[in-house]
């Protein structure tokens, strides 16, 4: 008889699924699937109840059920979750104070895990790791409420591996216990325990927590293996047919004669008829297909393709020439499309779409690539395949209304099957019904090529041995030419990635639902690790949509937290959605315990709402660091306005010692000294690399102002000392150390870190507004001409601390009003070639026109010479006029008082009102402001009082 197995239930053992008897919840079951048909009973009975939870997904009942994998995994919300919490934490509460993880992280997305399945967005597992490692324990629980891929999860059980651990620089003992090499002072220091963490998962997206589930499930690796082989040899001898072409052979009335033999045939019979001939077939890899325009001049038909790229010369062409009639045009977009309309036998609707036709076949013999334009046989054999699809299943649902859906509707691409070529879609569904494997996997590895398969696939033949460039990311864009993959090709390959990428350990508890309303009882989480949606970044439930169809499970996006017209959700419902979440968040999570927020956009509106709902639901900051997942996606490698590294939010839920203070004392004077100790105490004690020491802004004494106001205004308590009042009192109670407070059984620590440093790192500039955000930028720029993606990450970070009333431009505008950009046309500035010959050894003594030089150069910022800063100038102050009188038109019509504004707009307003005698418009909006900020501004003052007695008043 086989062992008994008992699955997710132990600790700190590793599990596989076995054959033999399974204990799950206290139940023992004779298999494991007599486990899961126990469940899915079970789950059938709750779909009533559960339906009523925020965020079930749309399907049917039985499709939910059949994908799910209960009690572990379910397509809805997951019922027995506080079920295995209550197992896990065993009644215990492992207390730790720790520390935020005060270093910037680098992780490359190069590993077979990160790589087996894509997902629109992605924080390498390695690097979540790291965080993990840092504020929990072995057996401690982790909770990932927007877990997308599951790489919480995987970085979850990867804390119980040795090798894994290793390969994140860290060094480990016999005790399990792991350390961290801390540059700045040459030692190693104890850091965590080796020991798997269990992970719960959840997220709105039933595509999502399906990727979640595969890579955190426990699989047999080796049968798993097993299973494809077997199954894709079969898929190959049965259909590689689809994808043989005709190699070197011109003569037409040999084309003709196979043509004749395979139209006539059925397709059982084609395998034979093409392996009769005694001509040499190729393997197609790939098909170049191409829009078709026509020419306005005389109607002929032109593809793209032939259009801009001559195929002799390898190179593309310099002008769209029409063939016939030899007209020129200056892009393809001064041609017309033509359409297309035939009879859509899957929906039984005429539909018409935009032409697209077969241009190039790349397909090797032997080892050997060759290219060839399309013959007769290639377009029977194409067609043929698409016969097949009369009796497959796949899916035809209609394209709903939305944002990114718009791109392929108006194309004419109405339905999800119309993303992909006949033959692509008849060999998916093929596969589908074919591939006799884990019914998991398989969904799995049909879901990972997916993106490869269809007609977003971008070719690009300037790129040479790289034109396969893959679709855009995060946008359902449909390029001028396409790639039709190998669907067999693309199966093996990615098979093999997928058998790297799973494991043996035992997996997550996962949950397909809304995070605005989490079912888990308060105070049961030990550290919660999430990326969620930012603003408009990502239109998730969109682009999920044509996956989670072939799945059957479509997203329930009414509480998706993005900004999103099309679902009439601003960045006011999104701060609500956010916030809704971040309270649940912060009601689950043990008092004392941390939150980690990956933060990935590029607006400060943003930026700031995210930090107003995590410090509205009670979190407190203690640190923003940047997390570089070093390759960037498409955006982020061709555009200048993208990110490249996001920023980590480090939070913390108070401890409950410290809200018994608050709470029952009270007093103010007692509450601010308690928020104080505590906030110092959670902070790190010591941040450099390299022999630097670097400052800490968290405990310089006016962030630790700016953070007790914010807690302590949230319990009603009112705080009477200013700033400054504050700031004196604070360093006549704490040690103080270049800048930042400490208590007293910190010091020392501190101390002994810093006398090995060889420099201190101070911050220059203390960002409030935008003259100091000018500033910052300024120094930046002097010391570093850079790109916006190289400012992005650190003007973040710096911007957190505006004043409340300031409403800051975002980067790229200050930017562009007050510094200029090299765009790589002419000599390379003075500032920039400065730099790039002082820091770089290569670029040395390079003339201001070297190729070299100019594309380092290309797309920095740098602050300009005084001969050109007259010209910024103007270009800025007219920018802010306009922003001034918005203002006036704004507050012509109400009598409201203005919130929050831009002060140099004011500034540059009351100037040119000044100048202009117009006194009456000067005091109207001097009135509007709030009084503190009219009398704490010398310039307004000064303005406001001498136009009230211009006026008499």
């Amino acid at each position: 008889m086989a062992d008994k197995v008992e699955q997710l239930e132990f600790p700190d053992e590793n599990q596989t699924a076995q054959t033999g008897p399974v204990t799950c919840l206290g139940m023992t079951f004779e298999n494991d699937e007599a486990r899961r048909a126990y469940f899915i009973e079970e789950l059938r009975k709750k779909l009533p109840e559960l339906r009523k939870i925020e965020g079930f997904p749309i399907g049917e009942d039985e499709d939910i059920l059949a994908l799910s994998d209960p009690p572990y995994y379910t397509a809805c919300p997951n019922p027995w979750i506080n079920e295995f919490v209550k197992y896990w934490s065993n009644g215990s509460n492992n207390y730790r104070l720790y520390k935020p993880y005060a270093a910037d992280v680098t992780e490359g997305k190069n590993d077979p895990i990160y790589n087996a399945h894509s997902y629109h967005t992605k924080v390498p597992h390695k690097a979540i790791m790291r965080y993990i490692l840092n504020f929990t324990a072995p057996g401690d629980i982790v909770f990932d409420g927007f877990c997308g891929s599951g790489m919480t999860g995987v970085a979850a059980q990867q804390c119980g591996d040795l090798n894994a651990i290793k390969e994140l620089g860290y060094k480990t003992d016999d005790l399990n216990n792991v350390y961290s090499y801390n540059e700045s002072v040459n030692e190693w220091e104890l850091f965590s325990k080796v020991g798997r963490r269990h992970a719960v998962l959840m997220d709105l997206s039933p595509a999502a927590t399906f990727i979640a589930y595969n890579y955190t499930k426990p699989y047999n690796v080796s049968n798993i293996e097993s299973q494809f082989n077997r199954e894709l040899l079969k898929l190959d001898n049965n259909y590689s047919w689809m994808y043989l072409t005709l190699h070197q052979i011109n003569d037409e009335n040999i084309i003709d004669g196979i043509c004749s033999k395979v139209a006539s045939a059925q397709v059982k019979d084609i395998p034979d008829i093409l392996n009769s001939n005694k001509y040499t077939f190729g393997k197609i890899n790939y098909v170049v297909w191409s829009d078709v325009y026509y020419c306005p001049n005389c109607g002929a038909e032109l593809d793209y393709y032939s259009l801009t790229w001559n195929y002799e010369e390898k190179k593309s062409k310099t002008k769209i020439v029409c063939d016939s009639c030899a007209a020129t045009f200056r892009n393809h977009n001064d041609l017309e499309r033509v359409w297309n309309t035939y009879y859509d036998h899957a929906i039984n609707e005429i539909v018409t779409q935009i032409k697209q036709v077969p241009v190039l076949i790349n397909y090797s013999v032997g080892k050997k690539r060759f290219e060839k334009k399309p013959d007769s046989l290639d377009i029977i054999l194409y067609n043929k395949a698409g016969q097949l699809l009369r009796d497959l299943e796949f899916p035809t649902d209609p394209l709903t209304d939305g944002g990114e859906i718009s791109r392929p509707k108006k194309l004419g691409f109405t339905h999800v099957h119309h993303f992909y070529n006949n033959r692509s879609l008849a060999m998916l569904s093929l596969s589908m019904k074919d591939l006799q494997v884990n019914q998991s996997a398989k969904f799995f590895l049909h879901g990972s090529i997916l993106p490869k398969i269809n007609k977003m696939n971008r070719y690009m033949p300037q790129h040479g041995s790289r034109a396969l460039v893959g679709p855009m990311a995060n946008a359902l864009y449909f390029p001028p030419m396409h790639v039709e993959n190998n669907v067999l090709d693309q199966l093996h390959f990615q098979a093999k990635k997928i058998i790297k990428a799973l494991n043996e350990m035992s997996g997550s508890i996962i949950s397909t639902q809304s995070s605005t309303s989490i079912p888990l009882e308060d105070s049961t989480i030990d550290y919660i690790f999430v990326d969620p949606p930012f603003g408009a970044n990502i239109m998730y439930s969109e682009l999920s949509f044509v996956r989670e169809c072939w799945l059957k499970v479509i997203t329930n996006n009414s509480k998706e937290a993005i900004e999103n017209k099309h679902q009439n959700k601003d960045i006011n419902l999104y701060r609500k959605l956010m916030t809704e979440f971040f309270k649940e968040a912060y009601r689950i999570l043990k008092p004392g315990k941390w939150i980690t927020i990956e933060f990935s956009n590029t607006q400060a509106k943003v930026w700031n709402a995210i930090q107003q709902a995590l410090q509205d639901s009670g979190f407190i900051i203690a640190s923003v660091d940047v997390l570089d997942k070093k390759r960037g996606g498409f955006h982020a490698m061709i555009t200048t306005t993208a990110v490249n590294q996001d920023l980590v939010i480090s939070a913390y839920k108070p401890t409950a010692h410290y809200e018994s203070k608050i709470i029952n004392g009270r007093q103010d004077e007692q509450s601010i000294w308690a928020f104080i100790e505590q906030h110092l105490a959670m902070l790190p004690i010591y941040n450099g690399s390299k022999g630097n020491a670097e400052q800490i802004i968290e405990r310089t004494p006016r962030v630790l102002f700016d953070r007790m106001i914010a807690h302590l205004i949230r319990h009603g308590i009112n705080v009477n000392y200013s700033s400054t009042e504050f700031q004196t009192i604070l360093q006549q109670r704490y040690p103080v150390r270049d800048g930042m407070v400490f208590l007293d059984s910190q010091v020392a620590e501190y101390d002994k870190k810093r006398i090995q440093a060889k420099e201190f790192v101070q911050l220059s500039l203390f960002v409030s507004d935008e003259n100091s955000a000018i500033e910052w930028l300024r120094q930046q720029l002097l010391k570093k001409p850079q790109t916006r993606q190289d400012l992005h990450p650190n003007f973040m970070k710096e911007i957190q601390h505006i004043a409340k009333h300031e409403l800051l431009p975002e980067l790229d505008v200050l930017l562009e009003q007050n510094f200029l950009k090299y765009d790589g046309e002419g000599e390379v500035p003075s500032q920039i070639h400065a730099y790039l010959s002082s820091d770089y050894k290569d670029l040395r003594c390079l003339d201001k026109n070297d190729p070299k030089l100019k594309e380092k150069a290309k797309n920095r910022w740098y602050v300009p010479d005084p001969n050109k800063q007259a010209d910024l100038e103007k270009l800025r102050e007219k920018s802010l006029l306009r922003e001034f009188n918005q203002y006036v038109e704004e507050l012509s019509n109400s009598k409201k008082k203005l919130k929050q504004f831009r002060t140099e707009a004011i500034r540059v307003g009351f100037h040119k009102a000044w100048t202009e005698k117009d006194y009456k418009t000067i005091v109207d909006i001097g009135n509007r402001l709030p009084e503190s900020i009219l009398q704490e501004d010398e310039k307004l003052l000064r303005y406001y009082d001498n136009a009230q007695t211009k006026l008499g008043l």
